[in-house]
């Protein structure tokens, strides 16, 4: 799990078949063309990258970047 003044960015978590990525909703929502032209399956909140196939590192450098902006004046953890 990665932050930003205390508040959520970014997790990742591995499983037997594909790394998940978790952006929250708002990131997914964002990016859900990209993430589907990269060949991603997706659920509301949740990537996944399965571990045969690529990685596009510049979409996942797009969907932090877009939270980082995103909640620069976000003082909670998730977004309300």
């Amino acid at each position: 799990m990665f932050t930003d003044h205390d508040t959520f960015i970014i997790g990742f978590s591995v499983s037997k078949r594909h790394l998940a990525v978790a952006p929250e909703r708002a990131g997914v929502e964002r990016f859900s063309t990209a993430i589907a032209r990269a060949g991603y399956e997706h659920t509301s909140q949740l990537v996944r990258i399965k571990w045969d196939g690529p990685v596009d590192f510049s979409l996942l450098e797009n969907i932090i970047e877009f939270n980082v902006r995103d909640k620069a004046n976000c003082s909670t953890f998730w977004r309300r």
